[in-house]
C-alpha cells in the first residue's frame, strides 16, 4: 500500500469512527447515566437517514433538512421517554430489553407505512461534492471531511456540555448518586429527559449524514446497532472518552481489515473486542 491509498484508508477509518462515535455516545449516555439498556438505538440512526431523505426532498436543502430533522429527533425523544421509558428505570434489564426489541420492530413497521421498503438516494449538496486530489488518480472527496469535522464538532460539544456546564454537573451528579441529587432539589426527571433526546439525537444525526453515502434502505440500523455495542463494550459501559478511542480502534479495525484482510475482515473487530475484554473486562475506560 502506497502513501496516498494509505492516507484514504486512514481518513476513511477515522470517518467511519466518528461516526460510530455518534452512535455510541448517544447509547452509553443513555444507560450509563439512566441504567437503560436500548437495543432500538439504532431504529433512531434509520429514522436520521429516512429523514434527511424526506426533507431533503422536500426543502431540496440536505443541511436544512439536519436542522429540521434534528429537531424533529429531540421532540421524539422528549415524547417517547416521557411515554415508554421513564417507567422502566427502576425495572430489570430484561423488562427493558423486551421493551426496546418490541420497538425494533414497531418503528420498522411505521417506517414501511410512511416511507415505503424501497432503497433511497441523497444527494450530496452541490459545494460538498468535490473532490481534494492526492495524486493524479487518487482524490479524497470533500463531504467525507464535512462529515469528520462535523462529528468532531459535536464530540467537543458534547464534552463541553458534560464536563463544563452546570447541566452537565447535574448530569454527572444524578449518575453517580440518583436518591441523593434528587434530595437535593434537582429535577432528575428533567434531566433523564434532556439525556435521553439528546443520545436519540446524535444517532438521528450520524443517519442523517452518512444517508449521502450509505444510502437509505429497511433496517439500516441493525447492523450500525451490533458495532454500536462493540464500540460501548470496548470503551467501558458509561465512558463518553472511551467511546471516542473504542469507535476510533473499531473505525482502523474495519477499514484495514477490509484492505489488507478481506478474508477476516469480519472477523477483526469481534476479536479486537475479545483482545481488550481478556486484557480488561471492564472495557477500556472506566464510567
Amino acid at each position: 500500500m502506497d502513501l496516498p491509498n494509505f492516507l484514504i484508508q486512514l481518513l476513511n477509518s477515522v470517518q467511519y469512527g466518528l461516526l460510530l462515535f455518534m452512535l455510541a455516545a448517544g447509547l452509553t449516555l443513555i444507560f450509563g447515566i439512566m441504567g437503560v439498556v436500548n437495543l432500538a438505538h439504532g431504529s433512531f440512526y434509520m429514522l436520521g437517514a429516512y429523514l434527511a431523505w424526506s426533507l431533503g426532498a422536500k426543502t431540496g436543502s440536505l443541511l436544512l433538512a439536519i436542522v429540521l430533522g434534528t429537531v424533529l429527533s429531540v421532540l421524539f425523544g422528549l415524547l417517547l421517554e416521557r411515554l415508554l421509558f421513564r417507567h422502566f428505570y427502576r425495572r430489570s434489564h430484561l423488562d427493558q430489553v423486551l421493551l426496546t426489541f418490541g420497538l425494533i420492530y414497531i418503528f420498522e413497521e411505521l417506517r414501511s407505512i410512511l416511507w415505503g421498503d424501497d432503497v433511497h438516494g441523497v444527494a450530496i449538496p452541490q459545494w460538498l461534492s468535490a473532490s481534494i486530489p492526492l495524486t493524479d488518480n487518487l482524490s479524497y472527496p470533500v463531504y467525507r471531511l464535512f462529515m469528520s469535522g462535523l462529528c468532531v464538532l459535536l464530540a467537543i460539544g458534547l464534552y463541553v456540555l458534560i464536563a463544563k456546564t452546570r447541566l452537565g454537573m447535574k448530569i454527572r451528579a444524578g449518575a453517580f448518586n440518583h436518591e441523593m441529587t434528587e434530595a437535593l432539589g434537582v429535577n432528575v426527571k428533567l434531566i433523564h429527559m434532556i439525556v435521553f433526546a439528546l443520545g436519540v439525537a446524535l444517532a438521528a444525526i450520524a443517519g442523517m449524514i452518512a444517508a449521502p453515502i450509505s444510502s437509505v434502505y429497511p433496517n439500516m440500523g441493525s447492523q450500525m446497532l451490533i458495532m454500536c455495542f462493540v464500540v460501548v463494550v470496548i470503551g467501558g459501559i458509561g465512558s463518553v472518552r472511551g467511546a471516542l478511542v473504542a469507535a476510533l480502534l473499531v473505525g482502523l479495525a474495519d477499514t484495514f481489515g477490509k484492505v489488507l484482510l478481506p478474508q477476516l475482515a469480519g472477523m477483526l473487530v469481534y476479536m479486537l473486542m475479545a483482545a481488550v475484554l481478556l486484557w480488561k473486562p471492564e472495557g477500556l475506560f472506566r464510567q
